[in-house]
């Protein structure tokens, strides 16, 4: 069983950064893939991009290859998300899930967080 929590989230101009950091708990960290999702209002999940138990593989959705990247410190049983050159469309509540399976799908994700909100606005 794994907990985890997402923060960092917040308001944005447009062209700003953000890191989303993701903490677990209550499990073996290293023994689970993390992916990073989110949902705007009205629209369904986006599978934005995952990483693998050691962190040595990464892989991203094309909408935000190049601006965002996804980082884990299994010391610190932590993931990242830095996301850079924000537009108003990344707007939406962002998650972390892990799992047994380096994914791109909801379903393969046992554990999610409870959501952050990301805010890009001028």
């Amino acid at each position: 069983q794994v907990q985890l929590v997402e923060s960092g989230g917040g308001l944005v101009q447009p062209g700003g950064s953000l890191r989303l950091s993701c903490a677990a708990s209550g499990g073996t960290f290293s023994r689970y893939h993390v992916g990073w999702f989110r949902q705007a209002p009205g629209k369904e999940r986006e599978f934005l991009g995952r990483i693998n138990t050691v962190g040595g593989s990464t892989w991203y959705e094309d909408s935000v290859k190049g601006r965002f990247t996804i980082s884990r410190d299994n010391t610190k049983n932590t993931v990242y998300l830095q996301m850079n050159r924000l537009k108003h469309e990344d707007t939406a509540v962002y998650y972390c899930a892990a799992g047994l399976f380096y994914s791109e799908r909801s379903r393969d994700y046992d554990y999610w967080g409870q959501g952050t909100q990301v805010t890009v606005s001028s």
